[in-house]
């Protein structure tokens, strides 16, 4: 799944750039803050982009003797990452150049610039936006229904997400400077520009807050999805060897990469040699049916 969530970023990389480009540009020639703090959060979503396709390189390094479970948590690391420049630069920059439009205010002569940049913006990072959903709702085939937050906060998908977020962040923040603009020239008051700008950081601080709690969650170690767990324990269940079984325990070292931990109690009449095929049988049978789980480990309570 790691393919599709690099298609999402690199579409989402292009588009920030281009943007970023043509906001700085339009800020030159209008004074807009708005523009400028538009400028700003463009230009960290493009390296906010380049950080998440680190991460996921950087994960799929093969385990070591100093990480025997893989690096699959370098995609979480680099999303929290990503929260924080949300916060500080896009959010914090943001928050400033409004303050400072405030204290010194400007109307732009022509909006023309502003209006042009901006809805162009819109129909980028809109295409973007609807790229990361389709995206990420492959990924999440097969998986219960519900609203966009719910299924963030259930995903593992740390890199698409956080692209998603970006993006509704952005467009959102869009809307917001085109009022803005819009306003500070219908009623000639250029402070419709700076509180425009403000707007826009709160709503970074929110969205930046928002993917670190997730990212936080996941760096701290999740469990598996109910519907994967009702999975194992089906097979292990339905085995004709197992008595018993304790409660699975699961982590998500990465969004493909599920580390599952069981007890199982065999019953007593099975010989050495057949408990340990039954086993063996079991934990290829899990990793056949339930790819995600990559590692498993069977614990019996049996003394064999």
């Amino acid at each position: 799944m790691a393919g599709n969530s690099n298609i999402a970023i690199f579409g989402a990389i292009g588009a920030n750039f281009l943007i970023a480009v043509s906001k700085f540009t339009a800020s030159f020639f209008t004074g807009s803050s708005a523009m400028m703090a538009e400028g700003i959060h463009s230009l960290v979503d493009t390296g906010n982009g380049f950080l998440l396709l680190l991460g996921i390189k950087r994960s799929k390094r093969k385990p070591t003797k100093q990480h025997p479970f893989g690096y699959g948590k370098e995609v979480y690391f680099w999303s929290f990452v990503v929260s924080i420049l949300i916060f500080a630069l896009g959010g914090g920059f943001a928050i400033y150049e409004g303050i400072h439009a405030l204290e010194a205010p400007e109307v732009a002569e022509d909006p023309t610039w502003n209006y042009a940049v901006l809805i162009a913006a819109l129909l980028f990072e809109g295409t973007a936006l609807v790229l990361a959903l389709r995206t990420f709702n492959k990924s999440r085939a097969g998986a219960k229904t519900g609203n966009i937050i719910t299924k963030i906060t259930q995903s593992k998908d740390a890199a698409t997400f956080a692209v998603i977020i970006e993006d509704t962040a952005a467009v959102i923040g869009l809307a917001v400077a085109l009022i803005g603009v819009f306003l500070s020239q219908t009623l000639d008051n250029p402070y419709c520009d700076g509180i425009a700008s403000i707007i826009i950081g709160c709503i970074l601080l929110v969205v930046a807050t928002f993917l670190a709690k997730e990212s936080k969650g996941l760096l701290l170690g999740e469990s598996a999805q109910p519907e994967i767990l009702v999975k194992v324990e089906d097979i292990l269940n339905n085995n004709p060897k197992v008595k018993e079984i304790g409660l699975p325990q699961t982590m998500h070292f990465g969004p493909e990469s599920i580390l599952l931990i069981v007890e199982v109690d065999l019953y007593d009449d099975l010989e050495l040699l057949d408990a340990e095929n039954a086993l063996q049988s079991l934990r290829e049978k899990i990793k056949a049916e339930v790819p995600k789980i990559t590692q498993v480990y069977l614990q019996t309570t049996n003394k064999l």
